[in-house]
């Protein structure tokens, strides 16, 4: 009967992917790596190999994985790509959380502050001239933008600014930017409105119905309000 292997070694166009048992004992693990690796490595190869690891649902420290990298490395023309797993740490899973949550904000955002979020914004108020506000992700105002709204602040440019008032001094989506609108539109006939990069890479202020056809996808978040 065959010994179970903790440790499976693939060979693929781009170079090696190391599969590594989640079950074993951590040192068990690494004596086979260590072993195998020895085994299959060629001294004639002069060329660096791309090391892929991928570890299930082991949760590697990161003292550990930086072990793991290390015993890789000696290995000759080895260079570790990546380190996968299928977990992550609390820290790291309510991360994800929040940035991916939709947080809800009843007040005003007066001139000289700045209301920042790691996910999308959900604001009942106005943000006044002076005052900005800012998310990872969306923008959503139920009141007057007045001042300065940036959304996408990580690079995510498929995020969208929408405000029952849009007259911002600016907006700014991802990394691009642009002036105060034209207000040709009298106060009492203004409806809700949106922003958001066109294809041209450029932001475009246009009726809020328009986001389901070019953002679909909005329409399947689920946040906290």
């Amino acid at each position: 009967m065959n010994r179970k292997q903790n440790v499976t070694i693939k060979g693929t166009k781009d170079g090696l992917t190391l599969h590594l048992d989640d079950v074993c004992s951590y040192e068990e693990l690494k004596k086979e790596l260590n072993q195998k690796l020895t085994e299959s490595s060629r001294s004639s190869e002069d060329r660096l190999i791309s090391v892929m690891v991928h570890t299930g649902n082991r949760y590697l420290s990161e003292a550990q994985e930086e072990e793991i990298k290390e015993l890789i490395r000696q290995k000759k023309n080895l260079v570790v790509e990546s380190v996968r797993s299928n977990v992550i740490t609390k820290n790291e899973a309510e991360k994800l959380k929040q940035d991916n949550e939709i947080l809800s904000i009843a007040r005003i955002i007066r001139s000289g502050q700045v209301l920042e979020v790691p996910g999308d914004l959900l604001l009942i108020g106005d943000v006044n001239p002076g005052g900005t506000v800012k998310a990872g992700g969306n923008i959503f105002i139920m009141g007057a933008l007045k001042g300065i709204a940036h959304a996408g602040i990580n690079g995510n440019k498929e995020a969208v600014i929408s405000a029952s008032v849009m007259k911002p001094t600016q907006l700014r989506i991802s990394d691009s930017l642009t002036r105060a609108p034209d207000d040709n539109v009298e106060e009492g006939k203004r409806e809700m409105e949106c922003a958001y990069i066109d294809e041209d890479n450029q932001i475009t202020i246009d009726r809020l119905q328009v986001l389901m056809h070019i953002r679909p996808n909005l329409s399947k978040l689920q946040g906290g309000f």
